[in-house]
């Protein structure tokens, strides 16, 4: 019988731009649970081909990328102001460059790349293995951690997903259409469910979180009526 005070993985997989990553930060906050943006990681593998040449005119170079691999430091540090944590590429800040329409257009094709998988996945479950973690991303219940206690997929209708993206992007003076952020949301959901490796699919045993039309207290009280249920089983 599990009880609040053993901790359990909570795997949230899902779309892009459905708030994976909001909502995974919110529960980590209310658990007292640590949070790894896996998404982050990919990005801050993509931005770093992308400074070193291995990405050309949104062409990526396979080998160059892992090649490039051993160079690649990623680590999180808790920023007090955002209340969340940063994402840092070889001791650099990276965690507004990796949100750029840029890396976007590109991560979908990195993270496809075998090896990155291979040692993204390992640091992801190295960083999980004392449990009490929540991660989001596209393969956390069905390749990272497929014995996760709960293991949420997140969907959102996809012009409400390029609605949310492009007033985030805009939010921040990048200067972006909304025809181009729809267009990068349908692309990046035909690259990454028809990926050769650890495609996204949702898990046999993962509750299914559509959000389109959800507050994010609805979206919480959601979360906790199904979380309860299971430490308490």
């Amino acid at each position: 019988m599990k009880n609040q005070t053993q901790k359990i993985v909570i795997a949230i997989d899902g779309f892009s731009s459905c708030g994976k990553s909001t909502f995974a930060k919110a529960i980590a906050a209310r658990l007292g649970y640590i949070f790894i943006d896996t998404g982050a990681m990919y990005r801050a593998v993509t931005l770093y081909a992308l400074e070193q040449g291995a990405i050309l005119d949104g062409k990526v170079d396979e080998a160059a990328v892992v090649a490039l691999l051993p160079e690649v430091n990623i680590s999180f540090r808790f920023n007090a102001e955002r209340g969340a944590s940063d994402v840092y590429v070889n001791g650099e800040l990276a965690e507004g460059k990796i949100r750029s329409i840029e890396v976007s257009n590109c991560v979908s094709s990195v993270s496809s790349i075998r090896e990155v998988r291979e040692k993204l996945v390992a640091m992801q479950q190295q960083m999980g293995r004392e449990r009490g973690v929540v991660m989001d991303g596209r393969d956390i219940g069905t390749v990272v951690f497929p014995d996760a206690e709960l293991k949420i997929f997140m969907t959102a209708e996809p012009k409400v997903r390029a609605e949310r993206r492009y007033a985030e992007l805009t939010a921040k003076g990048d200067k972006v259409t909304m025809e181009e952020i729809l267009e990068n949301v349908i692309s990046r959901d035909k690259a990454d469910m028809e990926r050769a490796i650890s495609p996204l699919r949702q898990a046999e045993d993962a509750v299914v979180l559509d959000n389109s039309y959800m507050t994010v207290e609805e979206q919480m009280a959601w979360f906790m009526e199904r979380y309860e249920k299971i430490v308490n089983a």
